[in-house]
This record gives C-alpha cells, sequence and structure tokens, in this order.
C-alpha cells in the first residue's frame, strides 16, 4: 500500500484498514509460534503498512479536511543565575 493510495482514503476507512491489518497480524503472530509460515515476510509488510496508515493519519491525511493545530506554547529560556554556594564550596579564596 503506497502513502498516495492512502492519502485519498478517508479518515474512517484508514482507521478500519488499521484494525483490519492489527487483526490479521495478530493471527499471524499466534500462528507463527505453533507452525511455519507459508509466507513469513507477510508479517514484515503488515507491520510497515500499519505504521504507514498511522503516519498518514497523524499527518492529517484522508479526504477529510484536517483541524488546524493547536498553536504551541514555548518555554521561556530561565534567566542566568549567579553561583550557588554550592559552587563556589570548591574554591579556596
Amino acid at each position: 500500500m503506497r502513502a498516495e493510495e492512502i492519502r485519498e482514503m478517508g479518515k474512517d476507512d484508514i482507521a478500519t484498514r488499521i484494525h483490519e491489518l492489527e487483526e490479521e497480524r495478530f493471527r499471524l503472530q499466534f500462528r507463527s509460534a505453533t507452525e511455519p509460515l507459508e509466507d513469513p515476510l507477510r508479517l514484515r509488510v503488515i507491520r510497515r503498512d500499519i505504521a504507514r496508515l498511522k503516519t498518514v493519519m497523524r499527518e492529517g491525511g484522508g479526504t477529510e479536511p484536517a483541524k488546524p493545530a493547536a498553536p504551541k506554547t514555548t518555554k521561556t529560556a530561565k534567566a542566568a543565575k549567579a553561583p550557588t554556594a554550592k559552587a563556589k564550596r570548591g574554591t579556596n579564596g
């Protein structure tokens, strides 16, 4: 599944696809513990597809308009502090 294909999907479709792939991954992992898999690379493909779907979803992809992000607040730098007594303790003078 390519990122372009995912971006054309709606948010509900992406969420549904993630759920389907997570179920399939669970079943394959469970089966791989009891018997050799016919296609062991399928687990890798599924895992990467899930990551790709989640990434596009987090980016605000899909056909529905994304909500604008809330403005981030930045912390101001603290003023330079004078050396403390603990720092002065090591000097003899």
